[in-house]
């Protein structure tokens, strides 16, 4: 059986993180250095779990202010 890639595992521990509550809409999320730290995994990794996110609109970018978590109604389907 395949392995899960990381980037999509560690995509659904956030978009479970915020359906559980622990995470809250409109909380920041952590610098690309600090999730690849937390995971274990590379830079490129979290760089791809951003792209992830935010192609499903999970997260929202704000140049200069840094990656914030969205309103789970706006999501563009369940990831």
């Amino acid at each position: 059986m395949p392995q899960t890639p990381d980037y999509i595992r560690i995509a659904d521990e956030i978009t479970d993180d915020v359906r559980s509550g622990k995470v809250q809409p409109g909380d920041k999320l952590p610098s690309i250095a600090d999730m690849s730290h937390r995971f274990e995994v590379s830079s490129s990794t979290i760089q791809m779990v951003y792209v992830r996110l935010e192609a499903l609109r999970v997260i929202r970018r704000h140049q200069g202010k840094g990656i914030f978590i969205t309103d789970p109604k706006t999501w563009m389907r369940k990831p």
